[in-house]
């Protein structure tokens, strides 16, 4: 029985560490499993002669420098942009790797496992197998509250600090990014949207952006949402560059008026590092279109 017939072989409901135990096995090369803020979370207990990986297994994760490295070698980049398991080579290596994704349930990026080619060398069929093995744990996963609770729990926080610039090392294929790249399109649109503050506490204005923001993703799931300052951040995708507000909001425009709402919007824009000079456009459109006594509510923002 070859590599890739083994691995679909494997129950499920051992939990991962069956998993990684009996790959390890399969494939007769050790293998580790981190989650998407480089948490350790699983591996084969071999002994691996690697800075990277006696670097993680001692600590539990990755120091700065380790990030750095592999961020100078392109490996984030290979990894993220690859929608399968990615083979990894470089020149400074001893050893080759192969790179997969974990997917919650909501079919978003929890977490890779790497395998190293350390006893066994790679074949033909290693990549097919290795994938398999990554869909086994993914579905293992799928009603962990661990991964389910764990690409959202920090959603809200990681734009909060992309709009305070206050990632001091942008790792632009970050997998902690990705959390926000998951489910989009090529373009990303920041909107803000300002609600009526009248003279309420500071608290109850608080609260009612809250409640629009609870009111708004129940409408539009697939927008990430988060609340900076005295709006609500918006982000939204589209296969194309240019962005027409009809294309969303049309159905339910008239919430918009009932409350009062207003909405700027952003030009488009690909790197989410970017995030807080397009949301700066967001508002400087917001406002524009407010001060011009216009009859609309959603406004964009007007590159020219």
């Amino acid at each position: 029985m070859g590599a890739l017939e083994q691995v679909k072989a494997l129950k499920q409901g051992s939990g991962i560490q069956y998993l990684m135990d009996s790959a390890y096995k399969i494939f007769n090369n050790p293998l580790y499993m981190i989650d998407v803020y480089y948490n350790l979370i699983a591996y084969s207990d071999v002994a691996v002669d690697d800075r990277i990986w006696n670097e993680l297994i001692t600590t539990g994760t990755f120091s700065l420098q380790a990030l750095e490295l592999m961020v100078k070698d392109n490996v984030l980049e290979d990894i993220v942009n690859s929608d399968n398991a990615v083979l990894l080579q470089r020149d400074r290596w001893k050893v080759n790797r192969i790179s997969g994704h974990i997917f919650s349930r909501d079919n978003i990026w929890v977490g890779q496992i790497t395998m190293y080619e350390y006893n066994t060398p790679f074949n033909a069929q290693s990549m097919a197998a290795y994938e398999a093995l990554a869909d086994k744990i993914s579905c293992e996963i799928r009603d962990y509250d661990y991964f389910t609770t764990l690409a959202l729990a920090n959603r809200e926080k990681r734009i909060n600090e992309l709009l305070d610039k206050a990632v001091d090392n942008p790792f632009v294929y970050n997998p902690q990014a990705q959390i926000l790249y998951s489910g989009f399109d090529d373009y990303i649109y920041v909107a803000v949207m300002s609600i009526p503050r009248d003279n309420i506490l500071s608290s109850v204005h608080k609260s009612r952006l809250a409640y629009f923001k609870s009111l708004l993703s129940t409408k539009y799931k697939s927008f990430k949402y988060a609340i900076y300052e005295e709006y609500i951040v918006i982000l939204m995708s589209s296969k194309h560059r240019y962005f027409y507000n009809a294309q969303y909001f049309a159905p339910h425009i008239n919430i918009f008026a009932q409350n009062g709402l207003n909405m700027g919007i952003s030009s488009s824009f690909e790197n989410i590092y970017e995030l807080r000079d397009y949301y700066d456009q967001a508002v400087a459109a917001l406002k524009a279109g407010v001060n011009s006594k216009s009859d609309q509510r959603i406004f964009l923002f007007n590159e020219e």
